[in-house]
């Protein structure tokens, strides 16, 4: 199972820009879904999750601005990023949480997509 994820870029503060991630491989199911960012000189941080169950979580630092979506049909992953602060800008990476056909789990990480927030 592999995750390609698109969509960073530069926008100016106050801008949005919509990340995807993608699942694909032999997956039979997904558990959960979230999105963590690495801004330069700290650590990574979760900032929203959605469950199987349709559950969203955020961090204080995202909520109301930021949303988590998926489409089970295409096992992609989407993060909604609306009024954007130069503090948004990381690296951001998705993670998803499943099994496989045989019943396997997998905890997987994609590759980062760099979202820089600047005038």
């Amino acid at each position: 199972v592999q995750l390609q994820a698109s969509g960073g870029g530069l926008v100016q503060p106050g801008g949005s820009l919509r990340l995807s991630c993608a699942a694909s491989g032999s997956i039979f199911s997904i558990n959960s879904m979230a999105w963590y960012r690495q801004a330069p000189g700290k650590q990574r941080e979760l900032i929203t999750t959605l469950s199987r169950g349709g559950v969203t979580n955020y961090a204080d630092s995202v909520k109301g601005r930021f949303t988590i979506s998926r489409d089970n049909a295409k096992n992609t992953v989407y993060l909604q990023m609306n009024s954007l602060k130069p503090e948004d800008t990381a690296v951001y990476y998705c993670n998803v949480v499943g099994s496989d056909y045989e019943f396997r789990q997998f905890d997987i990480w994609g590759q980062g997509t760099l979202v820089t927030v600047s005038s």
